[in-house]
C-alpha cells in the first residue's frame, strides 16, 4: 500500500518536534562543556598557585636551616702544614744549635678564626721522621706548644713527649729484604709517623682568642721530614647529631620549618577570609557616625534614611484629599500630625505612600466643633516603584 499524504504529513511534524529538542541537548551540551572548561581553567590555575607556594615555602625552610647549620656548627676539623726551622746554628753537628721552632697561624684563609668559644678542640701534631740512626739514639723528645692572642698574649702553655717506634736490627734488615722493590722504585719510603697529642679538650678564651701558636721540639738533633697541625672538634648534643647524621637532620630541620611556615600561612589565610566575610555594615555605620556633627540630633535623619532606602522612586501622580473641618488647627494639632509617619503599601507596580489616621483625640475635638462623625483625615500619594 502506497503512504497517504496524512502519513507524510505526520512524519514531517514528527521531524519537526525533534529538530528543536536536538538544537537544544547542543546547546546544553556547548554550555556544559564551556562551565566545565572554566572550572578545569580555574583548577590548573589554583593548582599552579599552590606548587609555586609549596616550592616557594620548601625553598625559605631550606634556606633557615642552611643559615641555621652555618650560624650554629663551628669549624669540624682544621689541618695546616708546620714548616720548623733553626737559628744560630753554623752546622748540623754543631752544639749551639736551637731547637726547631715554627709559627702556626690558627686562621681560617687568613682572617677568620678556627676555634669557637666554649668548644672542645683536640690538637694533634703529627711528625714524619725518618728511621735514621740519629733519630733512634734520640730517645724520648718533648714538644711544647704555646698559644697566643692577637695582641701577642700567651693563651696556654702545653708540653707532651714522644719518641720512635723501637724496631731491632733484624726486623729492619728484614723489613728492607722484603720492601726493597718499593724502596727501589720509591713508593715507599723508611719513615714513622709519630703523633702527638698536644691538648685534648682545649677550649678558647672568648676575651683572648687564639690567632696563633708557637710549637718548639726540645731536641737539637732532631731530623724530621714534614709535620702536619691537626684540631678536631668534639660534638655534644645536638651538634653531634648535626655532624655525625648530617641527611636526616637535614630532613627533619627542613621539614620542621616547613610545617611552621605552612602553618602560618594557612592561619594567615584563614583570618584574612574571615575578615573579607564580615559584614560591612558596622564599619560604615561607625564611619558615618564619626563623620556626623556633635550638634545635630539623631531623630529626624534616620526616618529619612531608612524612607530612602526602603523606596527610591520619583513621584509620578500625587493625590491629595483633605477634607475640610471648618476649625483652625491647634498647636497640639500640628504636633500630633508631625508624628504621623508615612507607611509603604505593595501595589501592582506601584508603592502607595499613605499617612495614618488622626488620633483619638483629634476625632473627638473636630466632632465636637463640626458635628461629622465619620471624616478621616489622610493623604495618598502613588509612585512609580524603582
Amino acid at each position: 500500500m502506497q503512504p497517504t499524504m496524512e502519513e507524510f504529513n505526520s512524519e514531517d511534524s514528527g521531524v519537526q518536534d525533534v529538530g528543536p529538542q536536538i538544537n537544544g541537548l547542543v546547546v546544553q551540551i556547548l554550555e556544559t562543556t564551556s562551565v566545565l572548561l572554566v572550572r578545569i581553567r580555574q583548577k590548573l590555575l589554583e593548582m599552579a598557585i599552590l606548587i609555586c607556594v609549596i616550592l616557594l615555602v620548601f625553598w625559605v625552610a631550606l634556606f633557615l636551616y642552611g643559615s641555621f647549620y652555618y650560624s650554629f656548627m663551628p669549624t669540624a676539623n682544621f689541618i695546616t702544614p708546620v714548616y720548623f726551622y733553626r737559628t744560630d746554628c753554623p752546622s748540623p753537628q754543631h752544639s749551639v744549635c736551637s731547637f726547631p721552632v715554627a709559627n702556626v697561624s690558627l686562621l681560617k684563609n687568613g682572617k677568620h678564626q678556627v676555634m669557637t668559644y666554649d668548644q672542645p678542640y683536640q690538637i694533634t701534631l703529627e711528625l714524619e721522621m725518618p728511621e735514621s740512626p740519629a733519630n733512634q739514639e734520640l730517645g724520648m723528645f718533648p714538644v711544647k706548644m704555646t698559644p697566643y692572642s692577637k695582641a701577642g698574649q700567651i693563651v696556654d702553655v702545653t708540653a707532651r713527649s714522644a719518641m720512635l717506634h723501637y724496631r731491632s736490627s733484624l726486623l729492619q734488615a728484614l723489613g728492607t729484604v722484603v720492601f726493597s722493590p718499593m724502596l727501589l722504585t720509591g713508593a715507599s719510603e723508611q719513615k714513622q709517623s709519630v703523633i702527638v697529642e698536644l691538648y685534648s679538650e682545649f677550649k678558647d678564651d672568648s676575651y683572648k682568642p687564639t690567632v696563633g701558636a708557637v710549637i718548639e721540639i726540645h731536641s737539637q738533633h732532631i731530623q724530621i721530614y714534614r709535620a702536619h697541625l691537626y684540631i678536631f672538634a668534639h660534638f655534644t648534643g645536638i651538634r653531634y647529631l648535626l655532624y655525625h647524621f648530617p641527611l636526616i637532620s637535614a630532613l627533619i630541620g627542613v621539614m620542621s620549618n616547613f610545617a611552621f611556615l605552612s602553618l602560618i600561612i594557612v592561619l594567615s589565610f584563614l583570618q584574612f577570609n574571615l575578615i573579607s566575610h564580615r559584614t560591612p555594615g558596622k564599619a560604615v555605620k561607625l564611619q558615618e557616625e564619626k563623620n556626623k556633627p556633635d550638634g545635630l540630633n539623631d531623630q529626624s535623619e534616620p526616618q529619612d534614611e531608612e524612607n530612602v532606602d526602603a523606596m527610591e522612586c520619583n513621584s509620578v501622580e500625587v493625590e491629595e484629599s483633605i477634607p475640610d473641618m471648618g476649625v483652625e488647627e491647634s498647636d497640639d494639632d500640628s504636633r500630633e500630625l508631625a508624628e504621623d509617619e508615612p507607611t509603604c503599601e505593595a501595589g501592582d507596580g506601584e508603592m502607595i505612600l499613605k499617612h495614618r489616621h488622626l488620633s483619638q483625640g483629634m476625632l473627638k475635638s473636630s466632632q465636637a466643633l463640626t458635628g461629622t462623625i465619620d471624616k478621616t483625615y489622610y493623604r495618598v500619594g502613588v509612585c512609580s516603584s524603582c
